[in-house]
């Protein structure tokens, strides 16, 4: 059988090569030797030869920083190269799995409705199921993004040379002009400055996530559509109506000022005005495009009439459509600028006007015989207004639940009235269902108030100042009472926004998940609620901050509870409930393979409704090449849709029972290290780069919620994760982990958790994701962080962290019945094989250069610092 991954190992080689030619050719052959040095003593290392490992170690510990920083940047460099290759790699493997004669790619849209189908499920049952599915991927900011735009730009442009060099057509110099525009492209990548030398607003976070629209998403939503249609006509005979979208976008960029000072009201607007105008920009091209097509002279009475009886009506109408697209980009562009637009047409303001304007092209091309021509470009206009729209995306507004207590404390002052937070609850919801159902506004037009108060009263304000159909929900951080919800509810009432934005309390620490259901019963059963809600609710559950507090195995029971108990309370009040699930890009904050991660929730909890953000690097990682982005996008809704159809059966009783033991001892043995060893704290700071982390100049928010703490309560679980994974002792997802499986083993359980390991989705899932951050750990690497930056007095606490590892890899060998991690995901373990010899050099040049930059604050430590930062990120993967 051929090797499905030699292409994969031949392009990393080329890559590879060409890189060493760019080192020997800028940097001299000196350089390039001692880059091959470090390769092979840290390749020996990892064989086994303890002596080579301390070598490499002792080598770097010595080396200047000034020739630490190329090698540095050379395997940073081969790792992102790698990275390149195996994006690549996925969209080869799809084209292949899509060839005809060939099986179906697991969990596409051909494969998962054949099984459906063979399953029992009726061809109309399907049909109702695809065009009911309701996808929508919410793209968020977070500093682990650590790659700069015009790098992402170059490493696209990589992609696209592998796949000219897979062309079987290629003539010999066609070949040569390729593998010469590589050489190029890796030359201007290595001469690149990788480093953001300013810390990016908000706005320039808000462009770097439209970037992602431009160059895949809005070619893959089109194409995603067409492969759904094409395996729905095939297995229920009928295709999808023209106006089904079961994928759409949100966005936090520009909107979540949970601990963001940077992002103010005027923020927020302009994020929304810089999105309608990629929205305008694209839709022009596109229509410019279609102009060109449609030169045909037979259309409707309906068209013909609407172009004064034009020879070539449809180009009439698509010309007065590209002016209207022109004159919104006008008018948005002197918006910004603060200067009045001189409009040469009256440019959209509505969705509904364009999609109005495509749909008399279409019906008038099916009227005249024209209906294969309609579903070409035309088609894909369509499908992509019903996507984008003019907003392009809807962006959320997050703030935290106390700010919005804050200011309301603040009006009944002013007003007379008390203290608002001082109330009990029942007095709390009194003032504020009698408020929703005043005519009147409770705030003043003109009150004083602190300046924090005062943002979040004009974030009300210029959410009613913002087309509706620019913004999605209010997400309310830290939510626990019902009247956290109510309080949005009247703030927005009182400023004027209507409709009002759906409210969506995000529930995340463990105790908050425990309540989670009760508070939304509380709030199902108060009529002033339901009138603002009507019948759709949506509720967010948080990742981060239950992991972050009680650890991932506490929290993923946690949230699997909560999951059951809020389907369960929207059923008895009879409302339709989305779930928001606000995943990050490490297992320890809910990531993971998206389909695992969909299939193992709780029966019932998803029905056709799916929103959830990516977040960080994951957004390139799954978007950043078109047939990686339609891959991905496939999957969300085709497990989505299989999760609604074919859902899980409940665990039994005896398991859950044992679930419950196991989340409740790792929590406690999760705490008692992280929030009850006084020493941990010190250790923390000592032993991983969190301080330094927070100086970098990989996102607008600050790494605390509050300034001039220092504990982990405070810390956001971004940079938590992130220390952890730079020093590779991946500590937050294991913690706990071991100690649980082990008091269940002691018990007698051990054969019961096999089984559970086999036969329960979500057991497994949870076990299996755990195994994979085993698998990177490294304690030989964490051990030479405590080496060079931990007091000894707090040494024997990194050696007991390893010891707990060590242990904890042995149990969950145990479980699993594996001989070694990883065991049933082989090219899992060998692409972290493959990449941990360029990785460890980095890890210790890092090591050495914290050492360094601690004892003298130097500029040019902290520069070669953030390479190594960027270095570990590429070849770790999931970082935040």
């Amino acid at each position: 059988m051929p090797d499905k991954d030699q292409p994969l190992r031949d392009d990393v080689r080329l890559l590879g090569e060409m890189l060493g030619e760019t080192l020997r050719r800028r940097e001299g052959e000196a350089l390039y030797e001692r880059v091959e040095l470090v390769r092979a003593l840290s390749k020996s290392g990892r064989r086994g030869n303890r002596e080579d490992f301390e070598r490499l170690a002792r080598y770097l510990e010595k080396m200047p920083s000034e020739d630490a920083l190329p090698i540095a940047r050379a395997f940073a460099h081969f790792l992102n190269l790698a990275n390149i290759a195996e994006q690549h790699h996925r969209v080869r493997r799809r084209r292949e799995y899509r060839r005809e004669g060939a099986r179906p790619q697991p969990g596409s849209c051909e494969e998962v409705f054949g099984r459906l189908v063979s399953s029992g499920i009726g061809a109309e049952a399907l049909r109702e199921a695809v065009i009911a599915v309701r996808v929508e991927l919410v793209l968020t900011a977070h500093p682990t993004e650590v790659a700069r735009r015009t790098l992402l730009h170059l490493h696209g442009r990589i992609a696209e040379m592998l796949a000219m060099l897979d062309r079987p057509d290629l003539t010999p110099d066609e070949t040569a002009a390729a593998r010469q525009e590589l050489r190029r492209l890796i030359t201007t990548v290595w001469e690149s400055d990788e480093v953001r030398h300013e810390r990016p607003t908000p706005l320039d976070e808000v462009r770097g996530g439209l970037y992602v629209f431009e160059q895949t998403l809005w070619a893959a939503v089109p194409s995603l559509l067409r492969t759904l249609d094409r395996a729905l006509e095939h297995h229920a005979g009928e295709g999808l109506p023209i106006d089904s979208m079961p994928v759409r976008f949100g966005s936090w960029i520009g909107g979540d000022r949970d601990g963001n000072p940077s992002v103010t009201p005027e923020v927020t607007r302009e994020a929304c005005l810089l999105s309608r105008w990629m929205a305008a920009e694209l839709f022009e091209r596109e229509v410019r495009s279609l102009r060109d097509e449609l030169s045909l002279r037979d259309g409707s009475e309906e068209l013909r009439a609407r172009t004064g009886g034009a020879r070539e009506p449809y180009r009439a109408l698509l010309r007065e459509v590209r002016d209207r697209l022109v004159a919104t980009r006008v008018e948005i562009e002197a918006t910004l600028a603060g200067r009045p637009a001189d409009l040469a047409a009256p440019p959209y303001r509505e969705t509904s006007e364009l999609m109005g304007d495509a749909m008399l092209a279409w019906r008038s091309l099916v009227a005249s015989g024209n209906e294969l021509i309609a579903h070409g470009r035309l088609l894909d206009l369509v499908r992509r207004i019903s996507c984008f729209g003019l907003p392009l995306v809807r962006l959320d507004v997050r703030q935290e639940a106390a700010r919005h207590e804050a200011l309301l404390d603040a009006v009944t002052r002013e007003l007379g009235l008390g203290a608002f937070a001082e109330w009990p609850e029942e007095r709390k919801h009194e003032f504020l269902l009698a408020g929703l159902a005043s005519r009147g506004p409770l705030v003043p037009r003109e009150i004083a108030l602190e300046e924090d108060e005062r943002d979040v009263l004009d974030t009300f304000r210029a959410i009613a100042s913002i087309p509706r159909e620019s913004l999605g929900a209010y997400v309310i951080t830290m939510a626990s009472t019902p009247a956290d919800v109510l309080i949005v509810a009247l703030l927005q009432k009182d400023a004027g926004v209507t409709p009002p934005l759906r409210i969506s309390p995000l529930f995340e620490t463990v105790g908050d998940l425990a309540k989670a259901g009760g508070v939304m019963r509380e709030l199902f059963a108060m009529s002033a609620y339901r009138a603002v809600a009507k019948e759709s609710h949506e509720v967010m559950i948080g990742y981060s901050d239950s992991a972050k507090d009680g650890g991932r195995l506490a929290a993923a029971w946690r949230l699997f509870e909560a999951q059951e108990d809020l389907v369960a309370a929207a059923r008895e009040a009879a409302v339709e409930l989305t779930l928001f699930h606000g995943r990050g890009g490490t297992v320890g904050r809910g990531g993971g393979p998206t389909w695992l991660a969909i299939a193992s929730q709780p029966p019932g909890s998803i029905d056709g409704r799916l929103r959830l953000t990516v977040q960080g690097e994951m957004i390139q990682a799954q978007f950043g090449l078109e047939g990686v982005a339609e891959r991905n996008l496939e999957v969300y809704t085709t497990a989505t849709l299989e999760a609604t159809l074919a859902p899980a059966a409940r665990a039994p009783a005896e398991w859950r029972a044992i679930m419950e033991e196991m989340a409740e001892s790792s929590r406690r043995a999760y705490r008692s290290v992280v929030y009850e060893t006084p020493e941990f704290i010190p250790y923390f700071r000592a032993a991983t780069p969190e301080g330094e982390i927070a100086e970098l100049n990989i996102g607008s928010r600050p790494a605390r919620r509050k300034k001039g703490t220092r504990g982990v309560e405070d810390l956001r679980a971004i940079p938590w994760q992130f220390a952890w994974t730079q020093t590779r002792l991946m500590l937050p997802t294991w913690l706990g982990v071991g100690e649980a499986l082990a008091a269940q083993i002691d018990r007698g359980s051990e054969a019961t958790l096999r089984r559970m390991a086999k036969e329960w989705l979500f057991f497994r899932s949870t076990l299996d994701l755990i195994e994979m951050v085993l698998a990177k750990a490294e304690p030989a690497i964490a051990a030479r962080y405590d080496e060079l930056l931990v007091p000894p007095e707090l040494g024997p606490l990194g050696e007991a962290l390893r010891a707990r590892l060590a242990a904890t890899i042995d149990v969950a060998l145990r479980v699993s019945g594996h001989e070694q991690l990883l065991a049933e995901n082989p090219v899992l373990r060998r692409s972290i094989e493959v990449r941990n010899p360029y990785v460890d050099p980095i890890n210790l040049v890092q090591a050495e250069l914290l050492r360094r930059y601690r004892t003298r604050r130097d500029p040019s430590l902290f520069h070669a610092l953030v390479v190594t930062v960027n270095g570990i990120a590429a070849g770790m993967r999931n970082t935040g």
